[in-house]
């Protein structure tokens, strides 16, 4: 397997954002106490290039660096990136123009493309093709509640919108996933274009491999928090679909938040009959007399299965039940 080189690639992010056509933009590097060679190449290529902007500063976390860049952006729309991914020539254009259109959309992101080839695994490949998948507002709201919707290095967003709601916040978990959450809690509007504009670099020292905050856990505990904030608002009765490993996890954070939970159902006959958290695990044909015994019932989708999803929303539509009102997919 070829060795991850960090200077390379910072130099290649570099070059792809120098390539861009949009005619005028601002390049905002921040350097967040690097011990490696980055501090010098930024340096350098700033020297060469009127249009990058270094802000150095102590180690201070991901957080912290990114509402310091937002900070420094002086335009009206802010695109992100990291350091070692790169962006197609007519990203910052295409993303531009889409927001000028779209007065009403506050995010916009693209389809990406995972690289090198021999390093992108099967579970990442999985990710890639479904954000890749979705597109319309209707599929990003549909389900953002199963994964971030958005790449973070592939957004262009409205800057006024993202320091109105906030900026970057530290609760533990994925920063830029709890942005898209909060956003959609608060009404915010999302898109992305039908066009691989990103290239997104993996390697084995990614963040999201190396930082507990994107643990599986922390992203469970993220959602059972805008869970209860938004789809679960005023609801008398949360059912869970899957009473397997992550129904377990998921329910116990919505318990903490104080979630009416009231049973769970699955399809496993060693499950049915028996009881999860005190609760009773039903077959699904019994959901519809239970839903009828509630004013404002609500059901996730808690099966983590390649194909699960598919097959309870075939389920769920044959009860009447409508996705992204009456019942949302969390895995």
């Amino acid at each position: 397997m070829p060795c991850y080189n960090a200077a390379a690639s910072l130099e290649e992010a570099l070059d792809s954002l120098g390539r861009q056509t949009l005619p005028d933009y601002e390049i905002v590097a921040v350097e967040d106490g690097s011990t490696d060679a980055t501090p010098q190449i930024l340096l350098r290529r700033a020297a060469q290039e009127p249009r990058l902007r270094v802000i150095s500063q102590q180690h201070a976390g991901i957080v912290t660096a990114l509402n310091r860049g937002l900070e420094a952006c002086r335009a009206e729309y802010v695109a992100r990136m990291d350091s070692d991914d790169f962006s197609h020539p007519e990203r910052l254009e295409r993303q531009t123009a889409f927001l000028q259109a779209q007065p009403e959309i506050a995010v916009v992101g693209c389809r990406v493309e995972g690289f090198p080839a021999e390093q992108v695994r099967q579970g990442y490949r999985i990710y890639i093709d479904w954000l890749n998948s979705l597109l319309s507002e209707a599929d990003i709201r549909r389900e953002i509640f199963i994964e971030s919707p958005f790449v973070h290095p592939s957004v262009m967003f409205r800057k006024s919108v993202i320091v109105e709601a906030g900026g970057y916040q530290e609760h533990g978990w994925a920063e830029d996933y709890d942005l898209w959450l909060r956003l959609y809690t608060g009404g915010g509007r999302f898109a992305k274009l039908d066009e691989v504009l990103l290239g997104w670099r993996e390697h084995p020292h990614r963040l999201t491999r190396q930082d507990s905050r994107y643990s599986l856990e922390n992203f469970i505990r993220a959602k059972a928090y805008y869970l209860m904030r938004g789809p679960l608002l005023s609801r008398d009765a949360v059912i869970l679909w899957g009473a397997g490993m992550i129904g377990r996890r998921l329910s116990k954070h919505l318990l903490r938040q104080g979630a009416q939970l009231t049973a769970f159902i699955d399809i496993d006959p060693a499950k049915i009959g028996r009881t999860r958290r005190g609760l009773p695990i039903l077959d699904p044909g019994e959901l519809p007399a239970l839903w009828q015994r509630y004013a404002n019932p609500v059901l996730l989708a808690a099966v983590g299965a390649r194909g699960a999803r598919q097959i309870i929303r075939q389920r769920l539509a044959g009860f009447g039940l409508q996705e992204g009102q009456d019942w949302w997919g969390v895995a």
